[in-house]
């Protein structure tokens, strides 16, 4: 009885899903990860620029192989001559470099553990463990050359208890009225790590925007820019509030350039990637958060930038700018004679 090989079994809904959104984000990286190398200087954050851009390149290599075996069609992603001008001015620090491919990784890294659990087949699930494994080596590497250099932004320290105690009062969850309590550990990471997110986000709009060709996108990347920047704000208040320090800001991480460097398309597809990604930290957040206000604020937070990502959608719709991702057949348009 012969073996059964990997691609004789057909790709479920999840898979396909998945390693569509894979090809998609790295086709992307690649056009940032290029530049990048064509204007780095310090030799070291060019040598994990390069890393990373290894990584992407092979992704999109075995998705192309996986979908052109199963006569899946290779989706049109983000390409080098359409999307970028690697010769372009440098619209970024070096040091920003660092943290958005330390940022990368990490992104990486929530994606894929989440795809692997529901890939099925052999070599897709190989795949999406190998994408883990990079992701983690790339985290370590950026995290390693952060710190070397000074730069890396740790979290508050907190202060060792005499031994373990239980909650007392039902005041633990309150937070509108009287007296609030210290925010918990795991409060302070998410407020700490969302205000980091939102502030290197708040950098790349800044720069998204001098770039941008249509004024339409230049206002809703502005836009974007004043949100993340209010939602450091209200943050940073929450860690003030418990005598905790904030994370540093990086708008002096880009230089006065308004050349064209990304594409509009570009820019717009990881500004609404980074919207998405938001919606889960938050989620997340709220979730692990007892205290009532700060689960209101993050709640009040979300509605706030899913608004925003529907104007993007209906922007890119415009523009012809957005990809259809895999979906089912419409029953009752096959119906239609």
């Amino acid at each position: 009885m012969g073996s059964t090989q990997p691609y004789d079994i057909k790709l479920t809904s999840a898979e396909i899903t998945n390693l569509w959104a894979t090809y998609m984000n790295d086709s992307g990286t690649i056009c940032h990860l290029k530049y990048y190398l064509n204007i780095v200087e310090d030799k070291e954050i060019k040598s994990v620029i390069q890393y990373a851009l290894d990584i992407s390149q092979l992704h999109v290599k075995t998705i192309t192989e996986i979908f052109t075996r199963e006569g899946y069609p290779v989706p049109h992603g983000f390409k080098l001559n359409e999307d970028v001008d690697v010769t372009a001015p440098r619209l970024f620090s070096d040091t920003y470099f660092l943290n958005n491919v330390n940022q990368l990784g990490k992104i990486g890294l929530n994606a894929y553990s989440m795809a692997l659990p529901i890939a099925v087949r052999e070599d897709v699930y190989s795949f999406f463990s190998q994408c883990l494994s990079e992701s983690d080596n790339l985290i370590k590497q950026t995290n390693d050359l952060l710190l070397a250099k000074g730069l890396f932004i740790r979290s508050p320290y907190l202060p060792i208890p005499e031994s373990y105690d239980f909650v007392k009062q039902k005041s633990f969850l309150a937070g509108f009225f009287g007296e609030k309590r210290p925010l918990t550990g795991t409060e302070i990471t998410n407020l700490y790590t969302n205000f980091q997110r939102n502030a290197l986000g708040a950098a790349t709009l800044i720069g998204y925007s001098q770039v941008a060709q249509d004024e339409e996108v230049t206002q809703f990347l502005l836009r974007g820019k004043e949100m993340a920047n209010k939602h450091c704000e209200i943050f940073g208040s929450f860690l003030k509030e418990s005598d905790l320090p904030c994370p540093m800001t990086w708008d002096t991480e880009v230089t006065d350039s308004t050349t064209y460097t990304f594409s509009d398309r570009k820019m717009m597809f990881y500004t609404t990637s980074l919207i998405a990604l938001s919606v889960g930290y938050y989620g997340g957040s709220m979730s692990m958060s007892p205290r009532r206000d700060i689960g209101v604020m993050y709640s009040r937070l979300v509605a706030e930038i899913l608004k925003y990502a529907d104007d993007g959608a209906k922007i890119m719709i415009k523009n012809g700018w957005m990809e259809e991702p895999p979906r089912a057949l419409d029953r009752d348009e096959l119906s239609k004679k």
